[in-house]
């Protein structure tokens, strides 16, 4: 009788013991929604989480004080859309509640934006090592804006898609943007001045990485068939590397987050396969436009500045390539950094241009400011008029190019021999005259193709440099 009745005690203990779990357990958020966050204005912003598994969730958005409810899986899963308004400065207050509150604090509306890449888009506002922003103590000192915040991803390097990141929201200032991705807050910062609205910028980039390592299998064995894809987080070998692990570590626990569009600076370490890289890229942005599940949204990129590799194949080929990326996939654009003088180091200090010519294309087409010069020029037609190569760029002739009273040196001509020569060259207008007396009859027309020189010419209109290009597929 003794023993019944001890185990009758027991059980009853862990009754009360679950009961009392239950009625302490909390909604339990995904980093990424936190105090301080921007939430995409005008739109269905998802949110989601876990909470008690089968029960009942409800979701209290203070600026319309609307409640919207879910029901949460056996797991405890659970996600919803709320109606944001137009963006604006007034903090708002998201409660969330399975029968316990979880409040979040001092929420803006505005416009979002994912930052990504490799070192180029990591590098933060205070520089890396013996490596410093242009410009970039006099930005911290006078950045202190409640309409700019930052949530950078903690990096991870995983084979399976994660659920959860590490990650806060800050607010920009003085004690937080040195460590804000520097090609981001120009970025943000430009189109805060601009639209006069908060910018939220969702930060996930890895020094190094290459681009499969933020991709699925399914895109990257669409393109490279006997690709190997680690099984384990013990077989990673690069961890910024390999296929898929970025993907899974940094990306997957932010996709669905409502966002604006993208900005990627990448390709430093793909610059050896050109010709994939194209073919890459555009699977990567359509599959991220596919699972954000928020329509085709913007994506604009930068390409990479001259530096002096050392060896490898010439990294022309590899902004040839990225300059590609705008004519195969749709609503993108490309940031050209031709002017960034930085052959000797692989990260140039002009954050500033990078950010801004980024925030540019974005003004332009994706807010509508149509009328603002926005792009570098591309070309448009090469003629050949006896000696002399005549390059048409796509822009108005009036006011057209300049080299700010330079020499252009950095043309190239090849006969059917293929062998290039440097050339002269002289402006007038949107085009180039190139010329070179050692060939007589022009082929193919070369310029900045190589690893280190820099633009000389620039659009008047806007200060835009010249991308380096070729004219022969050789």
């Amino acid at each position: 009788m003794k023993q019944i009745t001890k185990f009758a005690s027991l059980a009853f203990i862990l009754l009360v013991s679950s009961a009392l779990f239950s009625l302490s357990a909390e909604i339990k958020l995904p980093a990424i929604f936190g105090d301080n966050m921007v939430l995409q204005q005008q739109s269905e912003a998802a949110l989601w989480g876990w909470a008690k598994p089968n029960s009942s969730v409800r979701v209290t958005t203070s600026w319309n004080r609307k409640n919207y409810s879910a029901k949460s899986n056996g797991e405890g899963y659970w996600k919803l859309k709320v109606n944001t308004p137009a963006a604006g400065y007034t903090p708002y207050t998201i409660t969330i509640s399975d029968g316990k509150a979880v409040t979040l604090q001092n929420i803006l509306i505005g416009e979002v934006w994912v930052c990504s890449g490799q070192s180029n888009m990591e590098m933060p506002m205070k520089g890396f090592f013996n490596q410093p922003i242009e410009g970039g103590p006099e930005a911290i000192a006078s950045s202190r804006n409640l309409g700019i915040r930052c949530f950078t991803m903690k990096k991870a390097s995983k084979t399976a898609p994660q659920q959860e990141g590490e990650g806060t929201w800050e607010v920009a200032g003085p004690e937080t943007t040195p460590d804000f991705t520097a090609t981001g807050y120009y970025f943000g910062r430009l189109l805060n001045q601009a639209l006069d609205v908060p910018v939220g910028l969702i930060h996930t980039s890895w020094g190094g990485s290459r681009i499969e390592a933020w991709m699925t299998p399914s895109s990257i064995k669409s393109v490279i068939a006997d690709v190997r894809i680690p099984a384990t987080d013990a077989e990673i070998k690069s961890q910024n590397g390999d296929p898929t692990v970025l993907y899974n570590g940094m990306l997957h626990p932010i996709v669905g987050y409502g966002i604006r569009g993208a900005i990627w600076y990448q390709g430093e370490s793909n610059r050896d396969e050109p010709e994939q890289y194209v073919k890459l890229f555009d699977k990567m942005v359509r599959e991220w436009r596919t699972i954000w599940e928020v329509g085709e949204f913007p994506f604009y990129y930068c390409q990479i500045a001259p530096y002096n590799y050392g060896g490898g194949l010439n990294s022309g080929f590899i902004r040839e390539a990225q300059s590609k990326g705008m004519k195969t996939t749709p609503n993108t654009g490309m940031a050209v950094l031709m002017d960034a003088e930085s052959p000797a180091c692989i990260h140039p200090p002009k954050k500033k241009q990078a950010g801004e010519r980024l925030a540019l294309w974005a003004l332009a087409e994706t807010y509508g400011m149509e009328k603002m010069h926005y792009r570098s020029p591309e070309v448009q037609s090469v003629t050949m008029e006896g000696r002399v190569a005549v390059i048409t760029m796509d822009i108005q002739a009036n006011p057209g190019l300049t080299t700010y009273g330079k020499e252009i040196l950095q043309f190239q001509v090849a006969g059917d021999d293929k062998r290039f020569y440097p050339a002269k060259a002289a402006l007038s207008g949107n085009r180039i005259f190139v010329f070179s007396p050692n060939v007589e009859k022009p082929a193919a027309v070369r310029y900045c193709f190589n690893d280190t020189e820099p633009t000389e010419i620039f659009t008047v209109e806007g200060n835009l440099p010249l991308s380096s290009f070729r004219t022969d597929d050789w």
